[in-house]
């Protein structure tokens, strides 16, 4: 049997194009270009982050999909900081405009948090770190406004 095409909820779909992502990481100023398109087989969305520093710092792909039996969100992040950090993957949910996995690292827990804003067609992606007393921390935030 051959796969949809592109499998994917809607909401994964609205993420679909070229993006111009600005905000902060750790309070430091940020900018990204962005590319999202869907992968392997209508299976995943993959987000291709790269930051617009020349020589780049920071490079990201992120594979979000959507697993119908268990209602979960699966995630995989993978950058230009190593094999290990890709590991383990990332779990939640989606709800509403909203698109939320966390990844338990061994040194720390993150959540991510995509809202999607259907007004504007854009996105904000919100990056908390787990404290030590299980509390969150703003870590990254992200707006995502469309490239024409």
């Amino acid at each position: 049997m051959i796969p949809n095409p592109d499998n994917r909820p809607p909401l994964m779909q609205k993420l679909d194009g070229r993006w111009t992502a600005t905000g902060d990481v750790t309070g430091e100023p940020a900018q990204y270009d962005v590319i999202v398109a869907p992968a392997l087989q209508g299976q995943f969305t993959e987000i291709s982050m790269n930051d617009v520093r020349a020589p780049s710092h920071c490079e990201a792909r992120i594979f979000i999909g959507f697993d119908g039996e268990s209602q979960q969100v699966i995630a995989h992040w993978m950058d230009n900081f190593g094999a290990a950090d890709s590991i383990p993957h990332g779990t939640g949910s989606m709800a509403g405009n909203v698109i939320e996995f966390i990844v338990l690292y061994p040194q720390s827990a993150f959540k991510d948090r995509f809202d999607y804003f259907p007004e504007s067609d854009s996105w904000a992606l919100e990056i908390t770190a787990q404290q030590p007393d299980g509390g969150w921390k703003h870590f990254a935030r992200y707006d995502f406004r469309r490239v024409a």
